[in-house]
């Protein structure tokens, strides 16, 4: 059995199956961990959704922001923004089942035996292991909860920009949102700086969040997607698996077992900034 980490499809269905052939996958015995953003933007979202659905539980996902905002769209909270491609999704005669499995996923997992967690973005450099743990599974029960449309309804926003104890509410839940599924750079406090998307170097302000010194995460080996222009990357326990498919890069995985890592060229599918 092997076990594959896999950075952001977004729709790319061929890709994904180009990358799957590569490695040989066998569904019978192996497993996949996706880092979010399943879907949106590429050619074939619904193809892709019911795909890493049948597979059960020789797949693991986490929520990314991209994925989010599909139940967003779904429940009727956001409308169909023109640089979506959700339109087959949405239309699906499926629809209701796929929306109640992606908000079943969680966004954070962590395996014992590999010794790796998987998030789709950032941490802030306040969380440990244990608080990490206990902030997502705040934000899953809501998601599965009689709250999950007024959480919908509430998740969208940059504020509050920094962690506190203190934090109640849809405040304290957009936090964990926004840390989870779209930090990249933030400040040695812990401020988001969730306006900074660029690669390294190019930010007007902040420090990628991995890179804060003494962050209380960083005992941990951590999988994550979400940044095109940084990924595949590797750095003391930090691994960046977006390589940019859908921008006409790479998709790439990461095999835990040994650490090996494999990719694929991608056609460039996204066509509307």
């Amino acid at each position: 059995m092997s076990t594959y980490a896999i950075g952001d499809v977004q729709g790319c269905y061929d890709s994904l199956q180009a990358l799957l052939n590569k490695i040989q996958f066998n569904p019978d015995k192996d497993q996949l961990w996706f880092a979010g953003d399943l879907i949106n933007r590429g050619p074939d979202s619904l193809q892709t959704l019911r795909f890493i659905k049948e597979l059960g539980s020789h797949a693991i996902s986490v929520l990314g922001n991209h994925d989010l905002h599909f139940l967003a769209v779904a429940e009727g909270f956001k409308q169909h923004r023109s640089d979506d491609n959700l339109g087959t999704l949405l239309d699906a005669e499926d629809l209701d089942e796929l929306v109640d499995w992606l908000r079943q996923q969680p966004l954070f997992y962590h395996n014992d035996q590999l010794g790796f967690s998987m998030i789709h973005a950032g941490l802030p450099p306040q969380w440990d292991f244990e608080q990490t743990k206990q902030c997502a599974q705040q934000v899953e029960q809501t998601l599965q909860s009689d709250e999950y449309l007024d959480f919908l309804k509430n998740m969208y926003g940059n504020k509050p920009k920094i962690w506190s104890d203190t934090l109640q509410g849809f405040e304290r839940l957009r936090f964990i949102t926004n840390s989870f599924t779209r930090l990249r750079y933030c400040t040695p406090e812990g401020k988001l700086c969730l306006k900074q998307k660029g690669p390294i170097g190019t930010q007007s302000k902040g420090i990628p969040w991995f890179q804060v010194e003494n962050r209380a995460s960083q005992n941990m080996k951590i999988l994550f997607g979400h940044w095109s222009t940084l990924g595949p990357y590797h750095e003391q326990g930090i691994y960046a698996l977006d390589s940019g498919c859908l921008w006409g890069g790479k998709l790439t995985a990461l095999r835990l077992e040994d650490e090996t890592w494999f990719d694929i060229n991608c056609e460039n599918y996204r066509m509307i900034e």
